[in-house]
């Protein structure tokens, strides 16, 4: 979502870097495919998003694959030479496992932590926007305990879309707290 956001104020294209279609079994493909995605970099002005960056990040001391230190040695070397021009950001859930020499080559480290509740209950009510006017969203801590932005943003989503699915043109209370339900049952196992 920060992203999303970034290239949206900066008038820039956004690119998600898939890793699953980075990574390969091949030696030396990988670093191959990273120095395309940085030649990208260098010659298209955009926001670039390594999103679930840890399957590449990951720390090399305690990592015996000779392949995944080379990778991560050429991320570090390609980022040192990044234009400047383009934004690169990396994204985690696994923040502990990832490379510290990475942390010094990012201008930036930012944490997020899960919202309180009148913070959830803010997201939900922005997704929502016209279909949330006069639903009651109190007392729904419980349910939204535990949820990350990204997963109220996929609730509020997932309430607006029962209620058009019905033709109807509010959300009910009934409907986020279905939604908030099934997301948690969905997240937090």
């Amino acid at each position: 979502m920060t992203a999303s956001v970034l290239a949206t104020e900066l008038s820039l294209p956004m690119y998600t870097v898939r890793l699953d279609g980075l990574l390969s079994k091949f030696m030396g493909e990988t670093a191959g495919k990273l120095r395309t995605v940085f030649d990208a970099v260098a010659r298209h002005r955009a926001v670039y998003l390594f999103d679930e960056f840890d399957a590449l990040g990951a720390d090399r001391s305690g990592n015996d694959v000779g392949e995944a230190r080379r990778i991560l040695n050429s991320f570090l070397v390609f980022l040192e030479d990044a234009s400047p021009e383009s934004l690169v950001l990396a994204a985690t859930n696994h923040r502990s496992i990832l490379d510290k020499a990475l942390f010094r080559r990012f201008d930036a480290v930012l944490a997020y932590s899960l919202p309180d509740a009148r913070q959830a209950t803010a997201v939900m009510r922005a997704r929502l926007g016209t279909l949330a006017q006069g639903t009651s969203m109190a007392k729904l801590g419980a349910l939204t305990e535990g949820l990350s932005h990204a997963e109220l943003v996929k609730a509020a989503e997932s309430a607006a879309k029962a209620v058009l699915m019905r033709g109807k043109t509010r959300v009910e209370r009934d409907d986020v707290v279905n939604a908030l339900t099934t997301r948690r049952a969905a997240s937090l196992g």
